[in-house]
């Protein structure tokens, strides 16, 4: 296989169906359980990754481990990224010395859990993690590692979390068809049986461009209303973003994948072979066996970052805290000084788990082509707004629904927390949802310089709660934040970008791997893989094994 635009080639061992049945759940609901992406690569293998020349290393780096004993790997960054990147570098034989730098006083990045005044867990960022496929399992062979599987709380197969899922549109809400008999009939919003979309899909020509936008594909792929509902919706939810700008290839890879080997999306489905490495443990077979569609941790999901806090602690890991860096300089014996506001650091490799843009601001000048490459990769902001109500029902059960952007520009989707995990909803309980507000409608506002006060946040997620679910009491518990630049944005081009940047770093032998939610997915299993992956190839081994 090449990439940059080259021939893609044996490409095919590296897509499972079941890894493809996720990528296209929401858009041709073959399974019982359509469900949005965790992950936008294949079952085993990234497929369609400049990554595999992403990274030059000095000799050192590519020595038996032993070599690392004096050495000093510097992690940027203590969201999950790069806990990850440090807990697989202190698990090594000889481990070298490992320092992590987070610039905020806490960890876990936009993992974060909050318990309420009675008990019940606020989740401000994700609040499920999918176990499907060889990155799912991997995440649940870590929380087992971290002595964790207790605390899981799963979603199994038959549960109406697991089963339902709804779009919002015209004011009021459609649950997605599942299952041959829903693809056989129409099912609103869709004014005609997905029986058609995937004819079409069956009779289209493989597309010719190296690139092309999610709406794009859809709509060639699928026909308009999939296009402008489904896979605007998926975009909205998944990355807060615009179909029409983000990239197919570098969002859902998988897709683009099929398309090019077996000219179909449902050919790819049907087609594909070949898995990643069979991972195996109590936890991971117990998800299996109940077909577990995503699980938490008791506590909240911050107890994961938390357990990778204190592993890395008890191994001897450097964990500094509240030290934000202010520039990076390469020195004349080939090292890094990491400058922080009181202090320095000197490393022989960095693991840069920081976003993008933000790295690209701290490179030193010789790295300009570098930074221009990486300061393109953008983010937008998203509003969470977490509601509890007393003595409230849902008209529906499932996970929760999303808006497409021609219904409401505003907001992104509500998420029902209770249903998925009612263990969380303290004492007494509470009906617990999260209003996803984003995209379009926030930049709009703050292209204006518009003040975006926790007030008309708010406003518009209790609106939204009483429009569309007939929650009109206020609520009785409300959290608001904002995450700024939160969520990156892969638009058309984006594997150009990422070539870039390869290009540069092997051509100079920059000690400098990146990691993150920034190149290959947003999700968490996919930051956990970056980091795992960027540990490896510092390390000189296997990164699939």
């Amino acid at each position: 296989m090449r990439v940059g635009g080259k021939a893609l080639q044996n490409t095919s061992v590296q897509l499972g169906p079941r890894a493809l049945r996720e990528q296209i759940a929401w858009v041709w609901p073959l399974s019982a359980s359509p469900v949005p992406p965790d992950r936008r690569r294949g079952d085993a293998l990234r497929p369609l990754t400049p990554f595999a020349s992403f990274f030059s290393f000095p000799s050192w780096c590519l020595s038996p481990a032993g070599f690392f004993m004096g050495r000093t790997v510097v992690v940027l960054g203590g969201g999950i990224s790069g806990l990850a990147a440090s807990y697989y570098l202190s698990r090594a034989p000889c481990p070298p010395k490992v320092v992590l730098v987070e610039g905020s006083e806490r960890l876990g990045g936009w993992i974060r859990s909050v318990r309420g005044p009675d008990g019940a867990i606020f989740e401000l960022g994700p609040r499920g993690i999918r176990p499907a496929g060889a990155l799912g399992a991997r995440t649940l062979l870590l929380i087992s590692e971290l002595g964790l599987d207790s605390e899981v709380l799963p979603v199994r197969g038959d549960h109406p979390a697991a089963q339902n899922r709804f779009l919002y549109v015209g004011g009021a809400l459609h649950a997605l068809p599942s299952g041959i008999r829903g693809l056989l009939r129409p099912s609103p919003p869709f004014s005609k049986p997905l029986f058609w979309a995937g004819l079409r899909d069956l009779t289209t020509p493989r597309g010719k461009d190296p690139d092309e936008t999610v709406h794009s594909f859809a709509q060639r792929r699928l026909g308009p209303e999939v296009a402008s509902l489904a896979m605007d919706s998926l975009c909205r939810g998944v990355f807060a973003g615009n179909s029409r700008e983000l990239s197919i290839r570098s969002c859902f890879p998988s897709l683009f994948q099929a398309e090019q080997t077996h000219r179909s999306i449902l050919l790819g489905l049907l087609l594909g072979a070949g898995r990643g490495p069979r991972l195996d443990s109590a936890l991971i077979r117990q998800a299996r066996a109940e077909r577990w569609s995503q699980w938490s941790l008791r506590g909240g999901l911050e107890t994961l970052p938390q357990a990778l806090n204190a592993d890395l602690t008890s191994r001897g890991v450097s964990v500094l805290q509240g030290q934000p860096v202010c520039g990076l300089s390469l020195q004349a014996e080939g090292r890094w000084k990491v400058s922080l506001e009181d202090s320095s650091l000197e490393a022989d490799h960095i693991i840069s788990a920081i976003p993008a843009s933000v790295l690209s601001k701290l490179l030193p000048a010789e790295a300009a082509p570098l930074a221009r490459a990486l300061s393109t990769i953008t983010a937008v902001s998203v509003a969470v707004v977490n509601l509890q109500y007393r003595g409230a029902r849902l008209p529906v059960q499932g996970f929760g629904h999303l808006v497409p952007s021609s219904e409401d520009p505003v907001i992104l989707g509500i998420v029902y927390d209770s249903v998925a995990f009612p263990e969380q909803d303290g004492s007494p309980p509470g009906l617990r949802l999260t209003v996803m507000l984003g995209g379009s409608w926030l930049q709009t506002l703050e292209a204006r310089g518009c003040v975006l006060s926790q007030e008309l946040l708010q406003q518009e997620a209790e609106k939204a709660a009483a429009t569309q679910l007939g929650l009109n009491e206020p609520p009785s518990h409300c959290l608001v934040h904002l995450h700024k630049n939160s969520i990156p944005q892969y638009t058309l081009g984006h594997w150009q970008k990422l070539e870039s940047a390869a290009q540069f770093l092997a051509a100079q032998k920059l000690p400098l791997t990146l990691a993150g939610a920034s190149y290959e997915g947003v999700a968490v299993n996919d930051c956990i893989e970056s980091g795992r992956q960027a540990a490896a190839r510092v390390l000189g081994t296997e990164p699939n094994s």
